[in-house]
């Protein structure tokens, strides 16, 4: 489970990277050493994590998590950040399509991003 868990967060920081190639989203945690194998803190432009999450939730029926220890609804912090969990009963269909999710946000959002971080995720999860 433990192995499985970084595979997971693995995938999910090399999607974040390659995205952030192309735009504003960064890892809250810079340093891959000092990130969490549970749960992926992202920060982006401003409102462009509350347009991510809404499309997530009211289109693509997945929730993503806002940020710990940010202010309420409507103020920038809110708007700029949010958290993907990646621990617990997983999959590669469910982490793959969060991921799916998230792009198709940015792209019906026209979000600047990276291109390939699907392929980027699966090839991590690919080697294991």
């Amino acid at each position: 489970a433990w192995a499985r868990h970084r595979v997971f967060a693995e995938a999910i920081w090399d999607a974040i990277d390659v995205w952030g190639q192309g735009g504003s989203l960064r890892h809250n945690i810079k340093n891959r050493a000092d990130r969490s194998f549970a749960v992926s803190a992202i920060s982006t432009g401003d409102d462009e994590a509350r347009k991510i999450r809404a499309y997530c939730e009211d289109i693509a029926g997945v929730t993503l998590g806002v940020g710990l220890g940010m202010s309420l609804p409507g103020t920038p912090e809110w708007d700029r950040n949010f958290r993907i969990g990646h621990m617990g009963h997983l999959n590669v269909p469910m982490v793959i399509g969060v991921l799916g999710a998230i792009d198709a946000a940015m792209k019906a959002h026209n979000i600047p991003h990276g291109s390939g971080a699907l392929e980027a995720a699966s090839a991590r999860i690919a080697k294991g």
